[in-house]
């Protein structure tokens, strides 16, 4: 191992090909699913996709072979999203805040119907989906930096260690980012479990108060 960061191994097309499709290819839905969370948009998120692997295709030869190669292209797309809102930033005639505030501050966020869905004897499945995308619809309300760490430990699994390399932040500030997150999510979920009338039996107002 150099200590030189200049002296990178220089692979051959056909061996840089291989190995990009062995290591990197495997990570593609996640990776979709991540840039999805965070854009809230299809097009967007394959935009950001597309643009992280041609990053990561790019500068493959500074990826440490062995490493974890789901952190390693979580953190190039996590940088082309804040480069991306950054750029948009400075140009806010182009940007719709409103729909971006409209995401943040919904209460009431049409769930998808199944088509499949219409007997009687499906309702509690129906209501068991009802409440699953309440849940997605209570995180993608949340501030893009909460949202993240809900995502990166909760849905994908990262250890907080990871997370800090992903992120660019220190372990502490990841722990007490997701204790916050957590925190306004768990919120989120109560105000619509009341508004459905759970929790007005006796006996079961405990359950989302007492759920980690």
């Amino acid at each position: 191992m150099s200590d030189s960061p200049e002296r990178v191994p220089k692979l051959s097309k056909e061996e840089k090909d291989r190995r990009f499709q062995a290591e990197l290819m495997p990570v593609l839905d996640s990776l979709y699913n991540f840039a999805f969370r965070l854009t809230l948009d299809e097009d967007d998120a394959n935009d950001l996709v597309q643009e992280t692997y041609l990053k990561a295709y790019r500068f493959f030869e500074y990826f440490e072979q062995g490493t974890n190669a789901k952190a390693w292209l979580f953190r190039i797309l996590k940088n082309s999203f804040i480069n991306d809102f950054r750029k948009k930033s400075k140009q806010p005639a182009k940007v719709d805040y409103s729909e971006i505030e409209g995401y943040y501050n919904s209460e009431d966020v049409e769930a998808e119907g199944d088509a499949g869905s219409t007997s009687s004897d499906m309702r509690q499945q129906a209501v068991r989906d009802l409440i699953g995308d309440e849940v997605a619809s209570a995180l993608n309300s949340l501030p893009v930096d909460f949202r993240t760490v809900i995502i990166l430990c909760d849905l994908e699994g990262f250890t907080y260690e990871e997370m800090a390399k992903v992120l660019d932040i220190p372990i502490g500030t990841v722990r007490s980012r997701l204790h916050r997150a957590r925190n306004f999510l768990k919120d989120k979920l109560e105000r619509y479990a009341k508004s459905m009338g759970y929790g007005s039996e006796d006996g079961e107002e405990t359950d989302l108060e007492d759920t980690e």
